[in-house]
C-alpha cells in the first residue's frame, strides 16, 4: 500500500522551493497582470517543472537507490541544502522585499515570444537544476516504487497550483503579495517548512548510516 505521506511531502518541499521571489515567478505574475497569454506562460513554466521533476525522482532516484553510498551522501547533502534554504528564506523574512513585475520587462509579447521568454527563465535559471533534479531527486530517493512517483506528483501539483494560481489570480492578488509583509510571513512558513523536512531527511540518513 502507497503511503500517501509521501504525496504530501512532496507537495510540501515543492511548495516551499517555489514560492518565492525570482525571475520565473515575477514573468508570470506579469503576464497574468496584464492578461497577456498566461496560459501557455504558466503551462511552459509548470510543464518544464514536470519534466525536471520526473527526471530527479525518476532517473536520479534510481540511480541513488542502486547504491547506498551515494544515496546516503545525497540524503546528507539534501539536509544541508534544506537547512540553507531555510536559513535563506528566514533572512529574506528579516529583509522582505515585494513581488512585482516591473523587473521581468514590458508588455505587448507575441505569443511566441511570451513562450521564449518562459522557456529561458525556466530552463536558463541554474537554481531549477538545484532544486528540481538534485534536491527533489535526493529526497525522492528515499522512497521507492509507488511512494516515489507519489512524491513526484504532490511536488509537481504544488506547481501546478502556484503558476497557475499566480497567472491566473495576478490582478485579484497583486495588492496583497506587493505587500513586504506578505512575503515575512511566507517566507517565515517556508523556513519552518524547509527545517522540518531538513530535520525528516537527517534522521532517515542517519538511521540509515
Amino acid at each position: 500500500m502507497v503511503n500517501i505521506s509521501a504525496l504530501w511531502e512532496g507537495l510540501a518541499l515543492g511548495s516551499a522551493l517555489i514560492i518565492a521571489i525570482g525571475t520565473q515567478n515575477a514573468f508570470v505574475l506579469r503576464q497574468g497582470l496584464v492578461r497577456q497569454h498566461v496560459f501557455a506562460v504558466c503551462t511552459v513554466c509548470f510543464g518544464g517543472d514536470v519534466l525536471l521533476i520526473s527526471l530527479g525522482a525518476g532517473g536520479l532516484g534510481t540511480a541513488f537507490r542502486a547504491n547506498p553510498l551515494i544515496l546516503q551522501g545525497v540524503a546528507w547533502a539534501g539536509t544541508l541544502f534544506l537547512l540553507f534554504f531555510a536559513f535563506r528564506a528566514f533572512t529574506r523574512a528579516a529583509r522582505p522585499q515585494a513581488l512585482t513585475p516591473g523587473a521581468a520587462g514590458e508588455t505587448g509579447e507575441s505569443l511566441g515570444a511570451a513562450v521564449a521568454s518562459a522557456l529561458a527563465v525556466t530552463f536558463l535559471n541554474p537554481h531549477v537544476y538545484l532544486d528540481t533534479v538534485l534536491l527533489l531527486g535526493g529526497v525522492a530517493a528515499r522512497f521507492a516504487g509507488g511512494e516515489r512517483i507519489m512524491f513526484a506528483c504532490g511536488a509537481s501539483l504544488a506547481s501546478l497550483l502556484w503558476f497557475y494560481g499566480l497567472g491566473f489570480g495576478a490582478a485579484r492578488w497583486s495588492r496583497l503579495i506587493s505587500r513586504p509583509g506578505t512575503w515575512r510571513v511566507i517566507d517565515i512558513g517556508i523556513g519552518l517548512m524547509m527545517a522540518v523536512l531538513a530535520a525528516s531527511l537527517g534522521h532517515w540518513a542517519w538511521s540509515h548510516s
